[in-house]
């Protein structure tokens, strides 16, 4: 798709995804190809964050849940996982203002007492600052994984049983997902993978049940407008059944 047509068909605008989540893969890739170091890969990455969420801005879709930092990735090496560390830091100072400025909210999922305190206190500044906005609301999820996720979800319930606050019957899949971390938000309609990977990489297990899954060969760094709405187009032409027909 051209630049010059970038724009969504009237059947992709009658049935936009509520809820949009994706996986965001192929910095490492992006710059090996070019001979650069993997940081540019990431710098690059920014850049088509800061793309999409524009652009699902500009559509009304409601929340955006972006797969930005694994559990997995801890074991990445550590200079590595510093600068992503500082690089998150700066992206969540610097990018306050486009944020503001598209409407956006920003939210967190996973074990979010991992990071360190300078993360967190940015991420808890950065939140603060675009709180009354009312537009797209921004999931960012790290130090996430869904395993994980699910293990303290089973915790909890159990912790309630166990003290007599819920009995083992009531425990229904309404209930369960009330102790996830996305309780407050509708899961997924669509997931969407760059890098061609035919796998969910432990991405929101319990919650991508019944979501569409689009891959794209594309790696995330060149993943701009253009290839999200050519991904909204093959959403539009799927048919959701839900287990039914």
């Amino acid at each position: 798709m051209s630049a010059a047509a970038i724009h969504l068909s009237a059947e992709a605008m009658a049935c936009l995804p509520r809820h949009v989540a994706i996986i965001m893969d192929g910095n490492g890739r992006w710059a090996k190809q070019r001979h650069l170091p993997r940081v540019e890969g990431h710098r690059m990455g920014a850049e088509s964050v800061r793309a999409i969420i524009r652009a699902a801005g500009e559509l009304g879709i409601k929340y955006l849940t972006l797969y930005a930092f694994s559990v997995e990735n801890w074991n990445r090496p550590k200079d590595e996982v510093d600068t992503l560390m500082k690089y998150l830091a700066h992206y969540l100072k610097n990018e306050l203002p486009e944020l503001n400025r598209n409407n956006v909210q920003l939210e967190a999922i996973g074990q979010l007492h991992r990071l360190p305190e300078f993360v967190q206190k940015q991420f808890k500044k950065t939140q603060e600052a675009l709180a009354k906005n009312n537009g797209l609301t921004l999931i960012m999820a790290l130090s996430y994984g869904g395993r994980t996720e699910i293990v303290e979800a089973v915790r909890s319930v159990a912790t309630k049983v166990k003290k007599g606050e819920l009995d083992a019957a009531e425990i229904t899949e309404q209930v369960f997902g009330d102790h996830l971390y996305t309780r407050k938000w509708p899961d997924p309609d669509v997931l969407i993978r760059t890098s061609g990977e035919m796998r969910v990489s432990n991405f929101l297990l319990w919650q991508i049940s019944y979501a569409e899954l689009v891959v794209t060969s594309t790696l995330w760094p060149d993943f701009r407008k253009p290839q999200f709405f050519v991904a909204l187009e093959d959403y539009a032409k799927r048919h959701r059944r839900f287990g039914g027909l």
